[in-house]
């Protein structure tokens, strides 16, 4: 159990976890941790080893949905705000516990877009690519404009705030944008909930080819070694399609609402949730396990197919949005947007010829 910090805005929550003894041995191994997002908690949880022991962090983040990772800097969005945060390292040694941290990310800016509903966040070879579902488009950031949109589906006609399809995961192909997952080819608002549990697919850019469909709310699509890996959330499943034929099959059926998804090698990191009584997710196949379902973290070993182990949240948190690997860094500090209601405190930095 842990507490996290009360403040005026965020209240004290007891969250409750536990992990299957294989976890921290499996970071050590791919020298890296993992950051999870929970929109409903307004938290970004970041887990690493120190001493052999797993370490929980939890930062506080105005309805956190994706989350983007490069190797000096991650970005955060939010409710209004995609906030960002840089890494200072030379600060790792004397942050937190002295000499128990190997990266500090400070958060340095945000962006201010309204409720544009951001969903995945991925960086681009030439910018953040953000996935805006409020307006059916991949967008990029400007600091003149709210966003900047670059794509959106052949079928959806006009910009209008109205989540026509619900576009809400990207995949990068060599650094650009290359495939996208809707909830229905629809352009309408909210057009797409009537069918959400059939109609889902995966689509090509920039043509809006589709690249497989029928899927139930697909979330997270990923390419790792020329393949395609896609969740099919409302059956609960993690799914791989080739993209040749397109032909989909399911490698593994998941014990929660898979959303999130991070691939290091041969090994996949899903984010796990339960499905809430709301229209948004009624009437899906995986509602038949609704007493079943669990939040949480799923490890999968894709070349076998199978669960290996699994973080679970059993009190305090209910969904992850995003599941993100930051390789090469065991146990990052965080000082987020309101890291003193985070429990820590602030930390200023000047340029050294000002000391």
């Amino acid at each position: 159990m842990q507490k996290i910090p009360d403040s005026e805005n965020f209240p004290e929550r007891e969250v409750y976890y536990q992990y299957s003894n294989n976890l921290v041995p499996l970071l050590m191994q791919l020298n890296a941790s993992l950051l999870l997002s929970t929109y409903q908690a307004g938290k970004l949880v970041v887990i690493g080893v120190h001493d052999q022991a797993l370490q929980l962090s939890f930062h506080n983040f105005e309805q956190a949905m994706g989350v983007a990772v490069s190797p000096r800097q991650i970005a955060v969005g939010g409710k209004d705000w995609i906030y960002f945060l840089k890494n200072a390292p030379e600060l790792s040694p004397s942050v937190g516990e002295p000499n128990t941290h190997d990266a500090c990310f400070l958060t340095r800016g945000a962006h201010y877009t309204s409720e544009i509903a951001v969903h995945e966040l991925a960086w681009g070879t030439e910018q953040l690519v953000v996935t805006n579902t409020r307006f059916s488009c991949l967008c990029s950031l400007d600091n003149n404009y709210s966003f900047v949109p670059q794509w959106r589906p052949d079928f959806v006609r006009e910009l209008a705030p109205e989540d026509r399809c619900h576009l809400n995961g990207v995949a990068l192909v060599n650094g650009y944008p290359k495939y996208a997952t809707v909830l229905d080819r629809t352009d309408t608002a909210g057009g797409w909930r009537p069918h959400k549990a059939t109609n889902g697919c995966v689509l090509e850019l920039p043509t809006s080819k589709v690249v497989t469909q029928g899927l139930a709310m697909p979330h997270s699509p990923r390419v790792r070694n020329d393949q395609l890996w896609v969740l099919n959330s409302g059956c609960g499943e993690l799914c791989r399609v080739d993209l040749s034929s397109g032909e989909r099959s399911t490698v593994l059926e998941l014990p929660g609402y898979p959303r999130g998804l991070s691939i290091a090698g041969q090994f996949a990191f899903v984010g796990l949730s339960k499905v809430r009584e709301t229209a948004t997710f009624g009437n899906l196949p995986i509602c038949d396990h609704f007493d079943d379902l669990k939040c949480g973290m799923a490890i999968v070993d894709l070349n076998a197919g199978k669960q290996l182990g699994l973080l679970e949240f059993q009190r305090g948190v209910d969904e992850i949005f995003d599941v993100q690997i930051l390789p090469g860094i065991r146990n990052p500090f965080f000082s987020g947007p309101y890291a003193i209601a985070d429990g820590n405190p602030p930390i200023w930095m000047v340029p050294s010829s000002a000391q």
